[in-house]
């Protein structure tokens, strides 16, 4: 085994560092594989330049992690999600999990192998298409991939359907291009929809990859970035919306509008419906990262959460997940109390709750039905 001692790439010195993170690396790991941390962190990225692997003097690599709040997942990779580490027969592992205790620590990793890139298959119902590979952000300069589910009998109607704006649109419908499994959302809809239940369009917007800490917050975190969550939600409510209300068969009010997020998908969601309530009037934050600003959200929402009295929040979030997760939502929820209807807003938190789309892809259905019936 060749062994490797990195750090993260963060200005402070190992005086103020709390976490030293080492790992050892199977023997056939090639010299100059590149090797990089993705966690929740610095949202998943597994090919994210600050969380390489860098060498010291001595030829040794090594990380020193500050201190942050409850606890962070994340995994080792070659550079994707195909060369992630793996276990000994190659497959993918769960996710590692640390917690911060405000006291120095060293944690040992050894990966066992590095996971075998498998050929995944397209799980896409044939009622979910591309609107766009290239659709245009303009207050971002920049375009999306964004995907759209159509109700089963939407080409047999002439009815017009709710719409839901989600993040992470890579997540939602298909197995092919999802990171760690799919919400399922297109199947979930349709069985639903067998079933007697209201029908919704689905609009998926694939995050910026690098870019997605800093467009799914509005206020920055001196650690990890944001800043470019403003614009992005005036995207949604600007450039997005009435493309999608001018081009399909809609119900174009905002209470017939939602915003379905999760992590910091959760915290932007959360945000565009809290600037746009005129727009978007229905929100499920599924385990919201309030983390990232939480001083910053409370503030504004203190300021704004009068224009919120027809909103509906269903908050959704696992006690397994990290240990303000609960609390941080509790706090916005008694902010929100004072101004939005009790009968408006839905806690769910499950003691089996983790912070994965296995769990999300569980829990949408109900938030589904909350917020549309």
């Amino acid at each position: 085994m060749k062994y490797f001692l990195f750090f993260f790439l963060f200005p402070l010195t190992h005086l103020h560092s709390q976490i030293k993170i080492s790992v050892t690396v199977p023997k056939d790991t090639p010299q100059n594989t590149q090797i990089f941390m993705a966690s929740s962190l610095n949202g998943w990225n597994p090919n994210d330049a600050a969380f390489q692997l860098k060498k010291d003097a001595d030829g040794s690599y090594f990380i020193e992690i500050p201190e942050n709040q409850g606890k962070t997942e994340y995994k080792f990779t070659r550079g994707s999600w195909e060369t992630a580490e793996g276990n000994a027969e190659g497959k993918g592992i769960e996710n590692r999990v640390f917690t911060f205790t405000g006291k120095q620590q060293l944690i040992k990793n050894e990966i066992i192998s590095w996971a075998k890139p498998e050929l995944k298959k397209n799980t896409a119902t044939p009622n979910v298409k591309i609107l766009s590979e290239n659709f245009s952000i303009p207050q971002l300069n920049t375009v999306r991939k964004i995907w759209i589910y159509l109700p089963s009998d939407y080409a047999s109607s002439e009815k017009r359907y709710p719409v839901i704006y989600m993040e992470d649109g890579q997540n939602l419908f298909d197995g092919q291009t999802s990171f760690s499994g799919e919400w399922k959302v297109d199947e979930t809809l349709d069985a639903l929809f067998a079933k007697g239940e209201k029908q919704a369009i689905v609009i998926g917007i694939d995050n910026g990859g690098s870019e997605r800490l800093n467009e799914y917050s509005p206020w920055k975190n001196a650690k990890y970035g944001g800043g470019k969550g403003d614009l992005y939600a005036d995207f949604l409510a600007q450039t997005l919306k009435p493309y999608v209300d001018q081009h399909y068969r809609t119900r174009s009010s905002a209470k017939n509008t939602g915003l379905i997020g999760s992590s910091m998908g959760g915290l932007i969601s959360f945000y565009a419906g809290m600037k746009y309530p005129e727009k978007f009037g229905k929100l499920g934050i599924f385990s919201p990262s309030f983390w990232f600003a939480k001083n910053d959200l409370k503030q504004y929402l203190n300021q704004h959460s009068k224009k919120l009295r027809h909103t509906r929040f269903y908050f959704l979030a696992g006690s397994k997940e990290s240990e303000d997760m609960v609390s941080d939502i509790a706090e916005v929820v008694e902010i929100l109390k004072k101004k939005v209807p009790e009968k408006n807003i839905k806690t769910k938190f499950d003691e089996y709750g983790t912070h994965s789309e296995s769990y999300w892809a569980k829990e949408f259905p109900g938030a589904y039905l909350w917020l549309f019936n």
